[in-house]
């Protein structure tokens, strides 16, 4: 008889960019203050990407992060899940940078997009994938560059988001716990309360969506504050009761970190005092899918998560959409550190990723133009 397999998290890392936009700064650039925005959001300040970060180059080293923790090798990946409402490009999927530049040449990637929800989203699809027998190790990253679509005069939006990376490795295990439950969900008759209405086949990118500001982040604000008020805690409640759970039985709530008074509000509806909730939100603002993993990482690092606890990750974003998830942690904490020798081989293996990498792109680009050449010639010959 086959064992019952589990989806365990084996890996974590985070990346925030360095440089810092504090409330005082924003206040020389819009109509605000720091009262004005601590008090209706709870935000302090936040990381904004320098030109030369992107979305996949942050995905990257939270990425490189949760395989060092876990002990991984690229190589036994088996699929990579990067979920993000701001991609490098429509096309290719930023996942699949992040695979070649890991050296994950035997797995498969692509991106997934359900705003705010979509590392809950990326999570459920990537721990069903493994406890069907599909796959063996999945990583799933949540990463945004969104200061890239802030309208930097609009102070409605610019004073709530920020930039940065997290990352989970999902493992096979026959030991019981990992991901138990997850419930996803979407209301599409939202879709316009929150959305980046330039640059797709809808409103193609042309001077006059430029002109009209169509490319950067619209919001309302209070249509999705009462949304996610309603919503959040109501998805906690389902995916503890899919997992075979009571709220007494939650050890912490890993809540996606957008408005404080939308994470009291769903502490509130599920009669959890703040002591079991955790909150980063003052130090980077909204970083739709990137804030649950960041925030997952920094509670393994302030010791707030230990074997045995139960944790509840529950989001919402642009679609509408709405996703909870329940765990068991398993892993012992703190994660072994890895001898200096792993360090120095994972780095020189690194750059030898990146060696092979530009050396099949030259090699493609030399057997196009040989190709070319030598069709040419055979047309010389038979003119």
């Amino acid at each position: 008889m086959t064992s019952k397999r589990y989806a365990q998290i084996v890996g974590w890392g985070k990346y925030v960019p360095g440089q810092v936009l504090t409330n005082d700064d924003l206040a020389k650039m819009v109509d605000t203050s720091d009262d004005w925005i601590r008090t209706r959001t709870g935000i302090v300040e936040r990381r904004i990407a320098d030109p030369r970060e992107t979305t996949s180059t942050m995905s990257i080293k939270a990425a490189r992060a949760a395989l060092q923790v876990a002990d991984v090798v690229p190589e036994r990946l088996d699929l990579v899940i990067v979920t993000t409402a701001t991609p490098d490009y429509l096309f290719p999927a930023t996942a699949c940078l992040v695979q070649d530049a890991l050296g994950a040449r035997r797995a498969g990637a692509f991106d997934l997009l359900a705003g705010c929800s979509g590392f809950v989203y990326g999570l459920g699809v990537g721990s069903q994938l493994i406890i069907s027998g599909v796959y063996e190790n999945v990583l799933v990253i949540g990463a945004e560059t969104l200061s890239r679509i802030m309208d930097w005069t609009d102070r409605n939006t610019c004073v709530l988001f920020g930039d940065g990376a997290g990352a989970l490795l999902l493992q096979a295990s026959d030991a019981p716990g990992g991901v138990l439950s997850f419930t996803l969900g979407a209301d599409g008759s939202g879709g316009d309360l929150l959305m980046l209405p330039g640059g797709g086949s809808r409103h193609p990118a042309s001077a006059e969506t430029v002109a009209q500001r169509l490319h950067y982040a619209r919001m309302n604000g209070r249509e999705v504050f009462r949304f996610a008020t309603r919503i959040m805690g109501q998805a906690a409640k389902e995916a503890i009761q899919a997992a075979g759970l009571k709220i007494d039985d939650v050890d912490l709530f890993i809540p996606h970190q957008a408005n404080i008074r939308i994470i009291e509000s769903a502490a509130k509806h599920l009669r959890l005092p703040m002591d079991k909730v955790f909150v980063n939100l003052e130090k980077y603002g909204n970083t739709s899918c990137a804030s649950i993993p960041i925030a997952f990482c920094e509670a393994i690092e302030e010791e707030r998560i230990k074997p045995g606890d139960h944790l509840v990750l529950v989001s919402f974003g642009a679609g509408l959409t709405w996703a909870a998830a329940v765990v068991q942690w398993h892993v012992p904490l703190p994660a072994p550190r890895l001898p200096g020798w792993k360090h120095l081989l994972r780095h020189i293996g690194y750059r030898w990723v990146w060696l092979v990498s530009r050396l099949r792109r030259t090699y493609r680009k030399f057997s196009s133009w040989w190709g070319q050449a030598v069709g040419r010639i055979r047309g010389n010959d038979n003119g």
